[in-house]
């Protein structure tokens, strides 16, 4: 395969500005999910590998004296590096997550301009001098926290490293970084780039393992004393087990977990503006998104019109294949245990007596993780759809009467990622915006993020936000300076 002869491709960890190998020698298989064939070979690294990482990362705070220009300068010449080897990030991320290659260039597009962002506001950590009860002067500055720990998912390999790491250096933090075990290669294809770009060693560090590993890394990447916070995006089983082992040694910590999204088509909606929402939300990665869209409740106005232009689009428009065919635009499901999670959820809503009015099934004839995009009405609560985070292409469509209604089956869930309404009438979009109990609203719209966004959730979606100038508070605390006979 091309892909493989990329210097971008790395067979070895990157810690402390060198390429190292796990110290048992071991290494682990990365796949193409689109026919489950080896792509690479990386370290399947553990406890002592990981504190070595931890012990470099530590090193290199201490001795990292920059200042914001200049972490801004190496922040900038990051991105530059990024934005010249596009191509490259983006033929990575299609082999080894199975998404469109067009779809990978986005992520990588997305992915850089946070790089890009960070590095501005760099420059943007402002303290602030307050006035004094008494013959004292009372100075706020922000410093950074230490070493971070970073761990991040599969979906989105590229972007959920650098929204955090960039805003972690751009505060003046170091970083210990674990990618999920199925898509280490962009990972370390990032750690190729910060070195091209001149990081000092120990500021960008890269560890992978398997998922029998996982846990025990994880630990180390959360209680070392040398750690004084980490970063988490995945599910908020992972997240709840990551932040009781952070509050043994009180570390502060970040938490982007799972969601549960509704998506509300109002009776005064433009109806084909919020079909059109639908398939660049749901379809996008397959559905493997923590905004995507779970549950789709339609007034009963429209309901019809809505599930029957749907069902068109998506026997039109969503094409399952290779992510490097050009016809493709969903490619596979990125693990067995996702394909098997998406099959169980289809089949208990079918049994439970919901419709299906296309898919419902695994597409066989392409591979053994190619799921049919899926929609299903006569929906009823006791179905597991209505419940859990799907993480895959099923459209899930609910009947509803009124406006009152619609919260209280929306709110009606545990997560409070992001949520989605479509409506013509002003002051039902601020009534409902206020509402929905989630940290991020589209309101006529479907594709929310970007640097500029405060991402995060309320409940149990997580704590803290990425990107806007949010993301980087994330990574530093504030002193209090007081100056006496002043």
């Amino acid at each position: 395969m091309k892909l493989i002869n990329s210097p971008l491709v790395r067979s070895k960890c990157y810690v402390n500005g060198e390429w190292v190998e796990a110290l048992s020698g071991k290494t682990f298989q990365v796949l193409n999910p689109a026919n489950c064939e080896p792509i690479h070979s990386v370290p399947d690294m553990v406890t002592v590998d990981c504190e070595i990482a931890v012990a470099a990362a530590d090193t290199a705070f201490k001795t990292w004296s920059t200042t914001a220009k200049d972490r801004s300068i190496l922040l900038r010449k990051w991105y530059n590096i990024l934005d010249e080897h596009s191509k490259e990030l983006a033929s990575i991320i299609t082999a080894e997550t199975g998404k469109p290659l067009k779809e990978a260039l986005s992520e990588v597009a997305y992915g850089n301009s946070f790089v890009d962002w960070f590095s501005e506001e760099a420059r943007r950590v402002n303290g602030e001098v307050v006035p004094s009860p008494a013959n004292k002067q009372l100075v706020f500055i922000k410093q950074p926290i230490g070493v971070v720990s970073l761990i991040t998912p599969w979906n989105f390999p590229h972007a959920m490293i650098t929204r955090k790491a960039a805003a972690a250096i751009a505060a003046g933090c170091t970083c210990v970084i674990k990618p999920a075990e199925d898509t280490p290669l962009t990972a370390l294809a990032l750690a190729h780039t910060t070195q091209l770009a001149g990081f000092p060693k120990g500021v960008f560090n890269v560890v992978t393992c398997t998922r029998a590993n996982a846990a025990l890394v994880g630990k180390v990447m959360c209680q070392s004393p040398s750690v004084a916070g980490i970063s988490f995006t995945g599910s908020t089983e992972v997240g709840k087990l990551l932040y009781n082992q952070c509050a043994l040694g009180v570390k502060r910590i970040s938490l982007e977990l799972g969601g549960n999204a509704p998506f509300i088509v109002f009776q005064s909606a433009d109806v084909d503006k919020a079909v059109d929402c639908a398939m660049a939300a749901k379809f996008r990665n397959c559905g493997q998104a923590c905004i995507s869209p779970n549950r789709f409740f339609i007034q009963n106005d429209v309901f019809d019109t809505f599930v029957d232009k749907l069902v068109r689009r998506i026997q039109s428009e969503v094409k399952l294949g290779d992510g490097f065919d050009p016809n493709t635009t969903a490619g596979p499901l990125i693990n067995d245990a996702q394909v098997e999670k998406v099959s169980r959820i289809v089949d208990d809503a079918i049994a439970k007596g919901a419709k299906l009015h296309c898919g419902g099934q695994r597409e066989a004839a392409l591979g053994e993780r190619f799921y049919q995009p899926t929609l299903l009405s006569n929906i009823s609560a006791s179905m597991a759809c209505t419940k859990e985070e799907i993480f895959g292409p099923v459209v899930v469509c609910i009947r509803f009467s009124t406006e009152e209604e619609a919260l209280l089956q929306a709110n009606d869930t545990s997560r409070g990622l992001a949520g989605y309404f479509f409506t013509n009438d002003l002051s039902q979009a601020w009534r409902v915006a206020k509402r929905l109990e989630v940290g991020m609203v589209g309101i006529n719209e479907s594709l929310i993020s970007s640097a500029e966004i405060a991402f995060g959730g309320i409940k149990e979606s997580g704590i803290g936000r990425e990107g806007s100038y949010y993301g980087i508070e994330e990574f530093t605390y504030v002193k209090s300076l007081c100056f006496g006979n002043a």
